[in-house]
């Protein structure tokens, strides 16, 4: 009996003395990233954003007594109500009362301004409208109303805003800008005599 408990100790012994001194071999993946979707969905994004630019493009050249202007970000605009008496334009942190409606780019309404309602923004510091829109407002003086061509990354992207606006649409906003004041007003002192 001894002897057998000696063996099991034995060949116990054994393989731990042989499990320790093996190397161990790295396990490989089974399948490798060849980076082909990522491939894949920038060009699809690039005809996506390319049809979108010739369907704006095409709407300006329609209308070639309406000026409108491309911005830096990917948009383009037309002032269709403009004010040329005052200079100043929002800033991060004011707070930005406009109204606004949204069309398809064939002109049909999506959302109208009444639906919509007057619309409170505070620049650069929510992110509770479109990225287009964002950037628009800073573009606007007291009581202008500018008509926006967004392609659909400037707007609800690929996801849409699940009600009526489908993925990867391009938007029409036509937004009046009604006032805008610093965040912060100062307060206004009082002479006591």
């Amino acid at each position: 009996m001894i002897q057998k408990i000696q063996y099991v100790m034995l060949a116990a012994a054994t393989a731990s003395i042989m499990s320790c001194c093996s190397q161990q071999n790295a396990r490989r993946p089974i399948s490798h990233a060849s980076g082909t979707f990522l491939n894949e969905s920038v060009e699809r994004n690039k005809k996506l954003i390319s049809a979108e630019e010739s369907k704006i493009d095409s709407i300006i050249k329609s209308n070639p007594n309406l000026q409108y202007l491309a911005s830096k970000k990917g948009y383009w605009y037309r002032y269709d109500k403009r004010n040329s008496l005052d200079t100043l334009r929002p800033k991060k942190g004011d707070i930005a009362h406009y109204t606004y409606e949204i069309k398809d780019l064939s002109g049909n309404v999506i959302y109208s301004e009444l639906e919509l309602r007057p619309q409170n923004y505070r620049v650069d510091q929510e992110q509770k409208i479109i990225r287009g829109l964002r950037d628009g407002i800073k573009l606007m003086r007291k009581n202008e109303t500018v008509t926006f061509l967004f392609p659909s990354h400037m707007g609800y992207g690929y996801h849409g805003d699940n009600r009526r606006i489908g993925h990867n649409q391009p938007l029409m906003y036509t937004v009046t800008l009604n006032s805008f004041e610093p965040e912060n007003k100062p307060a206004t002192k009082t002479v006591t005599e």
